[in-house]
């Protein structure tokens, strides 16, 4: 693999290395193969994924009693204890392979720092499909806020929208009762995504449980509640002069939102911008930012 495609996925050179040879990217020289015992494997004690459902591990385990485990696990060997080896990834797998009752499982040995080790278990977690909504943001975080990597650069290696990241880590602003309902599954990201904005989040949602509202008519909800905060700008003394129509008119073109000024005298003013869904509050967030 050429040293553009390792920084065209933006995730560091032992990253995408180490995706090559568990055959996620095509190489040339697979990594060796070998066999070791269970007992000889011990889990990661910073591995981001601490739930691992019963029933789950069960399913897994059913199929490898039929097929064996075809995908190696990788492994480092053990920083502290020698004649051990630390599972990078595939802790799932190994879970299942001991119920599944199998002595010996397939693993990739790599001598990895325990920043990578960090990193790799990470995206893992992500790429799985069956990690809840505020697991997947929490795991945007931690790339970010550890190793540096920006929205577009998670975007690009992991072969998802920027939109879709950016809208996914705005949940983790929720209050923290919200995100327990929506890790439970009783409410859906989108059902949370409308509550980020209102000030009694946690009522709200509790109503959206109860009713057993949809998406959209949580959306309608808020809205509503929303309407006699936003339906009093304070007036204008006196008419728009046409510099601020102007100022206005600019604004709107800017933004691609509405855009209207209340001057206020010597009171000041208001200057408030409508925006039409949460993408524009999203596109309006990163202006704010300086993204």
């Amino acid at each position: 693999m050429s040293d553009n495609k390792l920084e065209k996925r933006g995730l560091g050179r032992g990253l995408s290395a180490l995706m090559a040879d568990v055959d996620l990217i095509p190489s040339e020289r697979p990594a060796p193969r070998q066999i070791l015992p269970v007992e000889q494997l011990t889990p990661n004690p910073d591995q981001p994924r601490r739930h691992f459902a019963p029933e789950a591990l069960q399913e897994l385990a059913d199929s490898l009693k039929g097929r064996g485990m075809l995908q190696p696990l990788i492994v480092r060997p053990h920083p502290s204890d020698r004649g051990l080896y630390q599972i990078v990834a595939g802790e799932r797998r190994w879970r299942a392979a001991q119920i599944a009752q199998l002595h010996e499982v397939p693993v990739i040995v790599r001598e990895l720092s325990d920043t990578e080790v960090l990193e790799v278990a990470i995206v893992e977690n992500i790429q799985r499909a069956d990690l809840n909504a505020i697991e997947e943001a929490a795991s945007y975080r931690q790339l970010m806020d550890r190793f540096g990597h920006t929205q577009e650069r998670l975007a690009d290696a992991l072969n998802k929208s920027r939109s879709h990241i950016a809208n996914l880590l705005r949940l983790l602003n929720l209050p923290e009762q919200v995100q327990a309902w929506l890790k439970e599954g009783k409410l859906t990201a989108g059902h949370a995504r409308a509550l980020i904005t209102v000030p009694n989040a946690v009522e709200l949602a509790r109503k959206v449980i109860e009713k057993n509202l949809s998406v959209r008519e949580t959306e309608e909800l808020v809205r509503r509640l929303a309407e006699p905060k936003t339906a009093k700008p304070a007036k204008p003394r006196t008419e728009k002069d046409a510099d601020t129509r102007a100022l206005e008119g600019d604004l709107t073109a800017h933004l691609k939102m509405k855009v209207a000024i209340n001057h206020a005298g010597q009171d000041g003013g208001q200057l408030v911008v409508t925006y039409r869904d949460l993408d524009q509050l999203d596109r309006l967030c990163s202006i704010l930012a300086g993204n």
